[in-house]
């Protein structure tokens, strides 16, 4: 009788929430889960982490699906961190994956080990885990996907033992997880709204000012639109860098909020 493993159900897991796409620099500790790799799944090779973690954002913001990142052990996690501060910035949803160290090693800090895992990419990620055990990392996996897609979206890491992946998975929750999906967006409260277009209705002076959600959720048209009606000048905020959420050809458009409450005024 076939037995399933970590690395199955976690294919299934990953498979069932639509991350097929890995990027990295895989290693040693990353080998095990690279075995019998699906044909439904694509592994984009990087030169460098830093370069693998780029090419995951862009992915995962032009597809508004999360980008699955292949990173080794500490060091590959490091490499990546530079590229992690504008992922973070700008919530892209990214599971951030790092092989660990052979369990029973972990504890002799064997070499590669990977030393206190979940505080390395702190606080540049929504959540940080390494699973307690072989038969919780597809579920880690599933929650992982739960973490990076809902709103505040943004990159999460987990970190695997390199022996879990060989190891029977549990089959009989495994259904449950396979069931799960991620939905939803935040939606304005209409009275909020309305007192919004009041005020705006009365104001002297407005500005419309747009930060990088406008542009990761479809906003683009609306902007457009409120603006040119409203006859409203538009402003980045400052992070107008990470996304770009209103063409800067527009008439209505007048670059970016000043860094100081005196170009403000």
């Amino acid at each position: 009788m076939h037995m399933t493993t970590v690395r199955e159900a976690s294919y299934e897991v990953l498979r069932s929430l639509g991350a097929t796409t890995f990027f990295g620099n895989p290693g040693s500790n990353e080998l095990p889960f690279l075995q019998e790799f699906p044909d439904d799944f694509r592994y984009i090779l990087a030169l460098q982490e830093g370069a693998g973690l780029a090419m995951a954002d862009g992915y995962a913001q032009s597809t508004g699906k999360p980008a699955l990142v292949s990173l080794h052990s500490a060091a590959g996690v490091g490499q990546a961190m530079g590229n992690l501060v504008n992922s973070w910035q700008a919530g892209t949803p990214l599971i951030l994956t790092s092989g660990q160290q052979f369990r029973p090693l972990i504890t002799l800090q064997g070499r590669l080990t990977n030393h206190d895992a979940t505080a390395l990419p702190r606080p540049l990620v929504e959540w940080s885990f390494e699973a307690p055990s072989p038969q919780a990392v597809p579920a880690a996996l599933a929650r992982a996907v739960a973490c990076a897609m809902t709103m505040p979206t943004g990159p999460v890491y987990l970190s695997v033992p390199l022996s879990d992946w060989n190891e029977p998975a549990d089959t009989v929750n495994l259904p449950y997880l396979l069931g799960r999906q991620v939905a939803g967006r935040p939606v304005a409260d209409r009275a909020a709204l309305r007192a919004l277009a009041q005020r705006l209705d009365t104001a002297e002076n407005p500005v419309l000012v747009l930060g990088p959600d406008v542009d990761a959720y479809g906003g683009w048209g609306a902007a457009v639109t409120l603006a040119e009606k409203a006859g409203l000048p538009v402003k980045f905020g400052t992070y107008e860098y990470l996304r770009i959420s209103f063409p800067t050809r527009h008439p209505c458009y007048q670059g970016t909020l000043g860094a100081s409450i005196g170009q403000v005024r």
